[in-house]
């Protein structure tokens, strides 16, 4: 079987070091980390009462996420399904 450079097959080093993956997300939750601490240094000019909450639009963009994930999960993708024979037929 011949592999690339891209999928180095089971028998190879993985492309990129556990070590360094672990790195790059701890680098990457320190940074989702101070974002959300900001959120409390600087003022806002808001214009409902719940949006001057810490954190409020870390929670709002994280349940929008979710409910997008779900909604395209049960509801849209029953629509645009087709069977597995679709195109042979």
């Amino acid at each position: 079987m011949n592999h690339n450079g891209v999928n180095p097959g089971p028998n190879r080093p993985p492309l990129i070091p556990p070590q360094t993956l672990k790195w790059l997300l701890a680098g990457f939750y320190g940074v989702l980390a101070l974002l959300f601490l900001a959120d409390g240094v600087y003022h806002r000019h808001a214009i409902f009462p719940w949006e001057e909450w810490f954190g409020f639009y870390a929670v709002f963009g994280f349940v929008a996420c979710v409910m997008l994930v779900l909604v395209a999960k049960h509801l849209l993708r029953p629509i645009v399904m087709r069977d597995e024979d679709y195109y042979d037929r």
